[in-house]
């Protein structure tokens, strides 16, 4: 299937924007059935209201929680990005990479 470049009106601007041939074949390898409805600027925009960040690199994720603890090998405190347990030690990243090489 051969591809041309198309030129689209951004739904949120009104602004024409061209759906080149290469991004048509890259939303046909991946499935897509739909054109764009938004100019690169727009989705970047849209992107970075909804995830709080640029869009891109990384900001898809949201901060990670983290949780203050006290290691149980040497009594430093510090974060863990996850609720311990109280049946579990819990290490600082030094104590526990000492550890994960020891084994």
């Amino acid at each position: 299937m051969s591809f041309e470049d198309k030129v689209l009106q951004c739904s949120d601007c009104g602004q024409d924007f061209t759906f080149t041939a290469g991004e048509q074949e890259f939303y046909a390898s991946r499935g897509f059935q739909n054109e764009p409805k938004r100019c690169p600027e727009c989705r970047r925009a849209r992107k970075a209201q909804r995830y709080g960040d640029g869009g891109y690199g990384g900001g898809y994720r949201t901060p990670r929680k983290m949780f203050p603890v006290i290691c149980a090998q040497c009594g430093v405190e510090t974060e863990v990005p996850f609720e311990p347990r109280e049946d579990r030690p819990v290490y600082c990243s030094d104590c526990y990479n000492k550890i994960k090489a020891e084994n």
